[in-house]
């Protein structure tokens, strides 16, 4: 049985497009002042310092969404691969991480890239010492990749000196250490108050690392938590105010917000959808059911099902999608849909949904403003055609 979710509750006027008609479905639709919105909230959050953020843009993707956030003063970035990392580094990023293990030919792009953006600060993870070899005579940083219960990548916070070690090796390869990665993404699975007291546990084993470093006077530039889970665990702890490092928080989905994040975030912070998906009933195949053109080629089912919820429409519930079909069953028969009736998604996931699409359409104030290219949907070709036989 699909999962029940709990509905973003947001009013559907807003997301209304005046001439939908126009419109080919499935089509992602960005609302900039959703976005201004959720960005101001960001800000607020953190004090007004828009250095305390290091954004990843795996969520964004959009070209002109990344410069919004530049022209607002965010100047620190991160992202996961080399398209991204272009991206960011054409609209105007003063400091970008790759905070993704890079190697072989991943890594010799990362630094053609970083050629291409002498101005850029650049940097990446690592968490061994082979791995630092890829970066040797650049003039990217490095941070080392603390796992901090994850068991995706990085060092177990455990070994201390493991991490001390590699920071030293990092020195002796004439590579500049920037500090400490933490990203503590599978805390998504707690409610607030366990999230909260789970994350400052690992934060007070993080600052126990940090300590050491001092002891060994080797200084910790940077130190990088929270994606969007632990977002509100980072802010509320303590010891990372006044500290002797540069702490920034790197939470990227709540610039454009789905139905996870809302859920997981505090709702009177005021984070709302800015990422829909317009879709359109294309059958009623019973009298319960209808069915529309968002399979999961269009939301990303990759978080569960329901894959997105109804604007609007909390009687409507998402069944298990195919690639290009969504059936909906309805709660209530007393509000029927027509063929050709366009429904307003909120994706559960929104980082992997924008990442299905070619194009998103801009809309302001009810009006499409303009239409642009997702742009570091993807990935780069995988093979240069400049030394190509």
């Amino acid at each position: 049985m699909a999962e029940r979710l709990k509905h973003p509750g947001a009013d559907l006027a807003p997301y209304l497009i005046n001439d939908i008609e126009r419109v080919m479905t499935p089509a992602l639709v960005i609302y900039t002042d959703i976005v201004d919105s959720n960005i101001n909230v960001t800000l607020r959050l953190l004090d007004g310092r828009a250095d305390g953020w290091r954004p990843h843009v795996k969520t964004s993707k959009i070209a002109s969404v990344m410069r919004r956030m530049v022209e607002r003063g965010i100047s620190n970035f991160k992202c996961s691969t080399t398209l991204e990392l272009a991206t960011i580094c054409e609209v105007g990023a003063r400091d970008a991480l790759l905070a993704y293990p890079a190697t072989g030919a991943n890594a010799r792009r990362a630094r053609e890239i970083a050629n291409k953006f002498p101005d850029v600060r650049l940097s990446a993870l690592v968490e061994d010492a082979e791995q630092i070899e890829a970066w040797r005579g650049s003039r990217f940083g490095l941070f080392i990749d603390v796992n901090p219960g994850m068991d995706r990548t990085g060092i177990e916070q455990a070994r201390g000196d493991e991490i001390i070690s590699l920071a030293r090796a990092i020195r002796s390869a004439g590579l500049e250490f920037r500090g400490l990665h933490y990203y503590d993404g599978h805390l998504s699975k707690y409610d607030l108050a366990e999230r909260e007291q789970i994350a400052h546990q690992g934060y007070d084993r993080l600052m126990e690392i940090v300590a050491a470093f001092e002891r060994r006077d080797i200084p910790v530039a940077e130190v990088i938590t929270a994606g969007t889970p632990a977002f509100p665990c980072s802010i509320s702890y303590p010891q990372f105010s006044g500290a002797s490092f540069i702490h920034r928080v790197s939470p990227g989905t709540v610039v454009y917000s789905d139905c996870t994040s809302l859920a997981q975030l505090p709702e009177s912070w005021g984070y709302r959808p800015a990422a829909v998906v317009v879709s359109t009933v294309v059958s009623r195949p019973t009298s319960h059911r209808i069915t529309c053109d968002a399979g999961h080629k269009t939301v990303s089912a990759d978080a569960g099902v329901p894959t997105c919820l109804v604007l609007g429409r909390a009687d409507l519930n998402p069944a298990r999608p195919s690639e290009e079909h969504l059936p909906i069953d309805l709660t209530d028969e007393s509000q029927p849909l027509a063929l050709g009736d366009a429904l307003y998604l909120v994706p559960r996931h929104v980082c992997p949904t924008v990442n299905n699409f070619d194009h998103a359409i801009i809309v302001e104030g009810g009006r499409v403003t303009s239409m642009e290219r997702v742009t570091a949907r993807g990935r780069e070709a995988p093979i240069s055609t400049v030394n190509a036989d």
